[in-house]
This record gives C-alpha cells, sequence and structure tokens, in this order.
C-alpha cells in the first residue's frame, strides 16, 4: 500500500509516518502487519471518546438507516442537526445559543470572521502571533506564522497580529476592529495558556470599543481541558466560538456559536450569507450528538484532571524541561528538536503513537482519547521515560 499511497495520494509533508491502517479500537491502532499502537495522539485530538465507540458507532448506523443528506444546510428540519444544536445550547453561557454547522474546523473560522465583519459593519482583525485557525486562505490570514503563510499570499487583508499574553499591545485593538480572535489555548504555538486574566482584560477592551471576541476551541473544546469548552477555565465568556475536531467524535464537522441575534444578519443583506452544502450531515450530527452525551452521561469529564495531574506526576526526566496545556491537551517540550524527533520516532517503533506541533520543534503533543484508561496512561508514560533514558544515556556518552 505505501508504494501506491505515495504515488497517487497528495502527500502534506516530506516524509509521512505511513503507517497502513487495518483498524482502531478504543485507544489502540492496528497496523497491516498486526503491530499495536497505543495512541497518545486521538487523530490530532480528534478521536474524543477513542477509536470505534459503540454509541458513536450506533448512533451513525441508525441514522444511516434513516437518511443522509436530503438538503442544503439550513433549509430542512432535520433532527440530528437540531438536536445537536440545543444540546450545545443547554451547554453554553446564554449569549452562545446558536449554532451554525460546517464540516470543519477552518470553515468555521471562515464563517466566524464573515459573521464578526457582517454584523460589526468593519473590517479590521486582530489575531496572535504564531497562532493556527485552519489552513484555508481566509483561516490563514489569522494565523501568525509567516512561514506557513508566505508562499501564498496575497491572503486576506486588514489583519493586525499582536504577542499573546501581551498586555502592552491591548491599545491596538480600536472602534476599526470588527474582532479579535485567539486559540483559547495556544496550539501550534506549544499549548501556551493565556496568564493573568489576559482573556478577561481583552473582553472588556472589546466591550468598549464595541468590537467582538472570537475564541477558537477547535482543539481545546469538547472536554478536552476537563471542560466543555476551555474558555470555561478562564473568567470569560465570548461573543463567538469556533469548534470541531472532537466534536465529531472521529468524524469531520466543524461550527461556530454566537447568540441568536449576531447569527441573524447572516439571513439577510444578503440573504444566504454564508451556505454550506454538506455542514451539519445528519449522520455526522448523529455522531456529534452521540459524543456528547457519551462526554456527560459517562462521567468523562470528571477525571480529565486526575488524568492530567498522573501525566504530570510520571513525566519527570532530566531531558523534559517543562509540561505545558491542561487537561488532555499536553506538550512535552525537551531541549532540542532533534530530542523530540527522537523521542517520537523511537516510541513509534516502541508502539506508542506522539506527534509533533507546527510551530514549537522543541514540543512532544500528548492528546489522548479522553476515554484512555490509568493504566494506559502508565503503559505509555514508561515507554516515554525509556525512550528518553535512551537518549540521555547517548548524550551522556557524547560528552
Amino acid at each position: 500500500m505505501k508504494a501506491d499511497f505515495l504515488k497517487y495520494q497528495a502527500q502534506t509533508s516530506p516524509s509521512p509516518l505511513a503507517l497502513e491502517i487495518a483498524e482502531a479500537k478504543g485507544s489502540y491502532v492496528y497496523d497491516t502487519t498486526g503491530n499495536r499502537y497505543l495512541d497518545f495522539i486521538a487523530g490530532v485530538s480528534a478521536n474524543t471518546l477513542g477509536h470505534n465507540h459503540p454509541k458513536i458507532s450506533e448512533a451513525i448506523k441508525n441514522q444511516v438507516d434513516k437518511y443522509t443528506h436530503v438538503m442544503v444546510y439550513g433549509e430542512f428540519i432535520q433532527k440530528p442537526q437540531l438536536d445537536l444544536c440545543k444540546f450545545l445550547a443547554e451547554k453554553l453561557p446564554q449569549n452562545l445559543n446558536t449554532t451554525y454547522l460546517t464540516n470543519s474546523g477552518t470553515e468555521a473560522t471562515e464563517g466566524a470572521l464573515k459573521l464578526a465583519k457582517r454584523f460589526t459593519g468593519r473590517s479590521e482583525i486582530i489575531a496572535a502571533k504564531n497562532a493556527y485557525h485552519g489552513n484555508t486562505q481566509g483561516s490563514m490570514s489569522v494565523c501568525g506564522a509567516e512561514e506557513q503563510n508566505s508562499a501564498f499570499r496575497p491572503l486576506i487583508p486588514g489583519i493586525k497580529f499582536i504577542e499573546f499574553n501581551n498586555l502592552s499591545e491591548i491599545s491596538k485593538i480600536t472602534s476599526k476592529t470588527a474582532a479579535v480572535i485567539f486559540e483559547t489555548i495556544q496550539g501550534g504555538a506549544g499549548f501556551i495558556e493565556p496568564e493573568n486574566d489576559y482573556f478577561k482584560i481583552i473582553k472588556q477592551k472589546c466591550e468598549e470599543v464595541g468590537t467582538l471576541l472570537i475564541l477558537d476551541e477547535i482543539q481545546s473544546g469538547i472536554g478536552r481541558t476537563g471542560k466543555l469548552f476551555g474558555f470555561e477555565n478562564y473568567n470569560v465568556i465570548p461573543d463567538i466560538i469556533v469548534t470541531g475536531k472532537g466534536l465529531g467524535g472521529g468524524m469531520p464537522i466543524g461550527a461556530f456559536i454566537s447568540s441568536n441575534t449576531i447569527m441573524s444578519c447572516l439571513k439577510q443583506q444578503p440573504k444566504l450569507g454564508h451556505i454550506t452544502t454538506f455542514g451539519g450531515h445528519p449522520v455526522i450530527a448523529a455522531a456529534a450528538l452521540a459524543t456528547l452525551q457519551e462526554l456527560f452521561n459517562a462521567d468523562v469529564l470528571q477525571q480529565i484532571e486526575y488524568k492530567e495531574s498522573l501525566f504530570k506526576k510520571l513525566l519527570v526526566h532530566p531531558l523534559i524541561s517543562e509540561i505545558r496545556g491542561k487537561g488532555l491537551m499536553l506538550a512535552i517540550i525537551v531541549e532540542t528538536s532533534e530530542i523530540a524527533s527522537k523521542v517520537i520516532l523511537k516510541c513509534l517503533d516502541k508502539g506508542l503513537l506522539l506527534y509533533w506541533l507546527l510551530f514549537e520543534t522543541k514540543a512532544i503533543r500528548i492528546s489522548p482519547p479522553l476515554t484512555i484508561s490509568d493504566d494506559e496512561i502508565y503503559i505509555g508514560c514508561n515507554i516515554l521515560i525509556e525512550t528518553l533514558n535512551e537518549i540521555f544515556e547517548d548524550i551522556q556518552k557524547d560528552y
């Protein structure tokens, strides 16, 4: 399969991991030669409840037997879509009561940016340096990493960048600003959390000048930090949130969520202000609803804080300088990017799946299924520590 993969399928990097996948279940992925891999990636935070979860599979099969796609989004009343949007409204603050379902997180980012411009009548957007919000051109425009963007310019004009957690730049938010968009926890930059009431102060500034605050919850949402959405940890309620990844429980989905008052402006002047054919696909909406219901019904959220503490207790090593992030959105920071890559590739050989971050090259991603067991955490961390010991011994020999 590898030869055909390289020949017929478009590649995203020079050296893909190229595991030949046979099946996946729970916290494990299996290749075509029978090897088993403990998954500390979860499809880059997408497989919220692990692989092939019975409740999600059942919801998908039940919906397939009823109907799949019947009409473009927003015209017909379809129960899976409606139930999902209603569930989200019941779990979110009162001002976040109306959901627009999309096909992906980057499409949801696009919709949120359009919504802010349409509602405020302004065009300027402020984003964070080293942010990541997706890979379509609008989303890339608010990603503050020129190394990624330079080959695709010109992008959308009117974007200004400020340093995350730096309040000295708050004056850049003015009455010309339609929206400030941040990741609740910066992902590609190294799982960096907001500090010192940063979001609370930013929100106050936005309110003073009539600017909307958009928080990107694509990675930090759907239970990953121990709350349904990451912003619940940081003393702020945004005007718009963007979600995706884990919402589908392994199926492709995105959404942007705001108040009914703000969202209603997409209905007119012009009408059809944001449209999608397959957004809110009934099969995927059913999977997303099953994911959310299981998060709450099985008390998954209540276990996240302990699992975070277990990781931090077990992952102590001279080569680890710090562990960033919150809940099961963690990044191990090591001394060099070379060490990070060695750890990831050596652990793969030992049956543990880890991954890189986009911009912080010294980071090792840990974002397992939220359903990962304590025993599986011990197994994976033992492999990690064993690997770090081997690398440390090699370094000592070189000296």
